[in-house]
């Protein structure tokens, strides 16, 4: 059930309402959340960004890893240098033929 405010309380309830320093720490915690430049809803925006951001972070630095794997890979095995070349920039010995086979689409009817 509600209980209504008793003639007492109000006159509390109105006290608070006149009391100067109650009023701005109000107006100062409006002003803070809705209207700064530092809002609740910048913040939020800023908090997705950020994890957007450590998201590609963390994308950048495996592929990073990866790469310098395969650089190292192809700088001290001369097998896997020589299959990089091949298969990446068509090389090939000069006694050989290559033949590379491009698969058509498929049409639609």
């Amino acid at each position: 059930m509600m209980k209504y405010l008793t003639p007492d309380g109000m006159k509390r309830v109105f006290d608070l309402l006149k009391n100067k320093f109650f009023l701005v720490t109000i107006a100062f915690v409006v002003w803070m959340l809705f209207f700064d430049k530092n809002d609740l809803y910048s913040q939020y925006e800023y908090k997705q960004q950020l994890n957007k951001l450590e998201q590609e972070r963390d994308f950048y630095q495996k592929e990073t890893a990866q790469v310098t794997k395969d650089l190292d890979e192809l700088n001290s095995n001369p097998q896997k240098l020589e299959k990089f070349a091949r298969e990446k920039y068509l090389m090939k010995k000069p006694d050989e033929d290559v033949f590379v086979i491009v698969k058509e689409k498929k049409k639609e009817d």
